[in-house]
């Protein structure tokens, strides 16, 4: 929930600075039911009583579906690095079977029970590439307490980028586009 509000705040952080972020928000995005299927299918992995195996594989599947998302509106300024972000933490759970790995250290930092039927983050006896799992804290009692990871990091830095390229001051004129020569704007007849 953690890096859900963080990202979050990216987005209207642009707002908050008094200024407008039409090229995210009003970016026509291409396929946008993937990124509603990826986190559906995350709530159904994390949420619904199933085989272990089945869980692992909906959790593997979730990152695969968002990165098609991703993919495919790649032209949008930040979403690089927010795929960067996925990739990092897909890659870490799918060698991990299904699990991103979590410090100890991190978990108990946020106050985190362990004892989950299927958990997306858990602490493991012999992770893969550890370094890259859950390894900081959002510690408790903070508000949303919580583990994450360099991926988790990288999604929320993109999606600041993402919401600030091409904002501009609101109020600002908007600026005439290059390919309308200025004087050509300026003696068009208003019709």
């Amino acid at each position: 929930m953690l890096v859900v509000a963080l990202c979050a705040l990216g987005v209207i952080s642009p707002f908050l600075a008094g200024r407008w972020s039409a090229r995210l928000l009003l970016h026509k995005w291409r396929l946008p039911v993937l990124i509603w299927a990826a986190l559906a299918l995350q709530v159904v992995a994390l949420e619904v009583a199933m085989p272990h195996a089945l869980a692992a594989t909906l959790h593997v599947l979730t990152y695969a579906v968002a990165f098609a998302f991703l993919w495919i509106n790649r032209g949008v300024g930040g979403v690089w690095i927010v795929a960067a972000g996925a990739i990092t933490n897909g890659v870490v759970v799918a060698l991990n079977g299904g699990t991103l790995p979590a410090s100890a250290w991190a978990v108990k930092a946020a106050g985190l029970d362990g004892d989950l039927a299927f958990a997306n983050s858990a602490v493991l006896d012999h992770p893969v590439l550890p370094w890259l799992g859950d390894i900081f804290a959002w510690p408790a009692p903070l508000p949303l307490a919580n583990t994450f990871s360099v991926g988790d990091v990288l999604v929320v830095v993109g999606v600041f980028v993402a919401a600030w390229v091409g904002s501009r001051r609101l109020g600002a004129p908007r600026s005439v586009p290059e390919s309308v020569p200025e004087s050509a704007s300026a003696s068009a007849p208003d019709n």
